[in-house]
């Protein structure tokens, strides 16, 4: 009997592996991605905007990248106390206007040197709908270019009637994707790129003008996957919605997918977007990684003592077998704690 509808995935013809530099920029889903990535000891850097989720503030940040943009007082604005910038998530916010600039411009620099270097960037795009400044309040809070009707990556909080809402168009995100694609190759001729749906539900739109707003990104990003080789879609919406397709897949708020589903998704990743070799590695670094986390309940006797010098001789094995394998603060960990003991 069948429980669920089948998929077919279509996978990249050359696939990430771990000498692979990989740049992810997107939706909050973005980061289950990258973290395991990160986790399993891959070469990744993820949102150096932070959180993004509309197309135009995605290609806005990677195109700040590739120019390596360094932002000035100017971008900054003071609301409840704290200095933001409308192209950066809160995380970057601070009560003191030179640590916000210097962390901001910080990120911006390790950005561009990376993606000189990249292998690969994971596109996972949120929402069509979009804040644009309303003209009489652009000149309140300084805005790039002081331009009546700027897009804003976050709002901060900001008053609601400081913003028009708006709907992009397929074409309109289109537009934006393949200039931005175009400066990237330029930039970066090695580049390849995944495009990824958030299946994050966005419900403060409303259900209707969620889906309006998915359809949107999806037919986009379809057009531009057809259009080149180094263009590659991964269906975490699809895996979720279409597939899973169940509540109980969710967690209580019904609008971010569980541990479950997100290990799923993660997996049909791992399955389609990463190489044999690379897999089997991963596999092994997982045992490290677990038995790093590991708390003991004894933790002082000769037989926990025993388990770390058995990891740190695994993992100098591994490191010594893949030497583009950065395991040193698990090692540090394994040796120190056993010389305590």
């Amino acid at each position: 009997m069948q429980f669920q509808l089948p998929i077919q995935i279509k996978s990249p013809e050359r696939k990430l592996n771990y000498r692979d530099k990989i740049l992810l920029v997107g939706s909050c889903f973005t980061e289950h991605i990258g973290n395991t990535l990160s986790e399993m000891k891959f070469s990744v850097m993820q949102n150096p905007n932070g959180i993004l989720f509309d197309p135009s503030s995605v290609c806005k940040s990677l195109i700040s990248y590739i120019q390596n943009k360094q932002y000035k007082e100017a971008d900054l604005f003071l609301l409840n106390e704290v200095w933001n910038s409308w192209q950066h998530h809160s995380r970057f916010s601070n009560i003191n206007k030179d640590e916000c600039l210097k962390n901001i411009n910080q990120s911006q620099k390790a950005a561009h040197e990376f993606l000189k270097e990249s292998d690969w960037i994971i596109i996972t795009l949120g929402s069509s709908f979009s804040y644009r400044l309303i003209s009489e309040f652009s000149r309140v809070p300084p805005v790039e270019g002081d331009l009546e009707g700027a897009g804003v990556a976050n709002c901060h909080r900001a008053p609601a009637q400081w913003f028009n809402k708006h709907l992009s168009g397929s074409d309109e995100i289109i537009s934006a994707l393949d200039n931005c694609y175009r400066q990237l190759i330029q930039f970066n001729p090695k580049l390849n790129i995944i495009f990824t749906i958030s299946p994050v539900r966005h419900i403060r739109d409303g259900v209707i003008e969620n889906n309006r707003s998915k359809a949107r990104l999806i037919e986009a990003v379809h057009y531009m996957v057809s259009q080149s080789d180094r263009l590659h879609y991964f269906p975490a919406y699809e895996l979720v919605i279409d597939v899973l397709r169940d509540y109980r897949f969710y967690d209580i708020d019904l609008v971010h997918p569980n541990y479950m589903a997100t290990e799923f998704v993660l997996d049909k990743f791992s399955e389609h977007f990463i190489n044999e070799e690379s897999n089997k590695i991963m596999e092994e670094v997982k045992k490290i990684v677990i038995a790093r986390k590991h708390k003991a309940f004894q933790p002082t006797t000769i037989a926990h003592k025993d388990f770390l010098q058995i990891h740190a001789a695994k993992t100098r094995e591994l490191m010594k077998q893949y030497s583009f394998l950065d395991l040193r603060s698990e090692l540090d960990y394994f040796t120190s704690a056993a010389e305590i003991l």
